[in-house]
């Protein structure tokens, strides 16, 4: 197999410790000459069989958990794109001239993913060095060789600290599966505004850590006109969709009262004070009037809204732009700025995930922007929001949530 110009097959045989190949689907595909004489099998034994039909758990043992252990790194490889170092395992392997018998064994696993141009994982090294000895070394009272018993004692410890880090790693799955249902419950869910058509879209990041507070937010005003807003609470996990929620309720509320996006965002700005951890959140809110057919918007710190013209002509509505809320230490009233618009335009509103890059300037993350735009002027909201988030969001993923909303106008 050779992807991007590395033949992995040819780097997989000479890896110095016992290596297979397994498909996606945890079937083999191939096998080193160390890994089959550690696992007392011929090659013809392993390729095209499922992983766990050739090595099952001990069916004597019911505290066995070396499959359920494995199964589960596997996986996390598969779903992440990558590598994943297994804390110390035992894992007992049928003798293969005794059918039904199982000799002890603890081993060392580290499995690493091959992806393909797109990101993909396409198939995944798994790699085992077997430390029966040295565990049964440790046990032995009257074993003399102190170098033996002390590399034994360092392989007890890296267990002890994955069994830690595996501890760690699902209590931030399961604050980050909380911190989505939190956000999901609080965003609301699509529907039509009045008899305008909108799309909304919402991306979390990849990775347990990084569930953000980004939020959207759509609302019918009297008269031909919607309120639309979206914003980036700072920081990860349930404080920070716990603070989303606040925010946005009271943007929501303070648009369908306030006498326009400038004076709703100061009534919010206010009140981001007096909430723990919403300094420095940024928000935009627009208000759409088809009477008009005018803009009008403000924006505390968030990058700007996209007018895509039906000719393919793109403008930011960057002129009413302010600090983040909570920034400032005395209150300032905040601007506000008016842009028309003609039928059959789009307008876009998204946080920052969708255009910023690590190392990257923000200029070149709205060019980006402005270049798929101009190739869909016609597009309807939803096709439009679509084409944005494939062409966009990185092939392994967003790192910072993505929140979108693309109205027709």
């Amino acid at each position: 197999m050779r992807e991007s110009g590395i033949d992995y097959e040819a780097v997989f045989h000479t890896l110095p410790s016992a290596a297979a190949l397994l498909t996606p689907q945890l079937v083999y595909a191939d096998a080193n000459e160390a890994y089959l004489r550690l696992s007392g099998r011929a090659r013809e034994q392993l390729l095209g069989m499922h992983l766990f039909d050739v090595f099952p758990d001990n069916p004597d043992d019911p505290d066995a958990s070396g499959m359920r252990n494995l199964k589960a790194s596997l996986l996390r490889v598969v779903e992440s794109g990558t590598r994943d170092s297994m804390a110390l395992q035992r894992y007992d392997v049928e003798a293969p001239d005794r059918p039904g018998v199982f000799e002890e064994r603890y081993w060392s696993p580290v499995n690493a993913p091959v992806l393909d141009p797109d990101g993909k994982v396409v198939l995944i090294v798994h790699r085992v060095e077997e430390v029966t000895e040295l565990i049964r070394a440790r046990s032995r009272q009257d074993a003399g060789d102190r170098h033996q018993l002390m590399e034994a004692e360092l392989y007890t410890r890296a267990r002890e600290l994955q069994e830690v880090n595996e501890r760690l790693r699902q209590a931030h799955a399961r604050e980050r599966q909380v911190a989505l249902a939190l956000q999901e419950a609080m965003l609301p869910a699509p529907r039509p505004v009045g008899h305008h058509r909108a799309a909304v879209r919402y991306r979390p990041a990849v990775g347990a850590l990084n569930v953000c507070g980004d939020w959207y937010d759509l609302a019918e005003l009297p008269g031909d006109r919607i309120a639309v807003a979206v914003g980036d609470v700072v920081g990860h996990g349930l404080p920070a969709a716990g603070v989303m929620g606040q925010l946005r309720s009271a943007l929501s509320a303070a648009v369908c009262v306030a006498d326009g996006p400038a004076t709703a965002l100061d009534v919010v700005d206010q009140y981001a004070r007096s909430i723990e951890g919403a300094e420095s959140t940024t928000a935009v809110q627009a208000i759409v009037n088809w009477d008009s057919h005018t803009i009008t918007y403000s924006s505390a710190g968030h990058p700007p809204p996209a007018l895509l013209h039906p000719d393919g002509t793109v403008r930011f509505l960057d002129r009413a732009t302010d600090p983040p809320l909570g920034a400032r230490p005395e209150h300032v009233p905040r601007p506000q700025s008016d842009s028309a618009f003609i039928d059959g335009a789009n307008l876009v509103l998204y946080t920052d995930g969708l255009i910023e890059r690590r190392g990257e300037d923000i200029d070149t993350g709205l060019a980006r922007l402005t270049e798929c735009l101009t190739r869909h002027p016609a597009a309807d909201a939803d096709a439009l929001a679509d084409y944005l988030l494939s062409q966009l969001i990185p092939p392994g993923g967003n790192t910072d949530d993505t929140a979108l909303v693309v109205i027709r106008l």
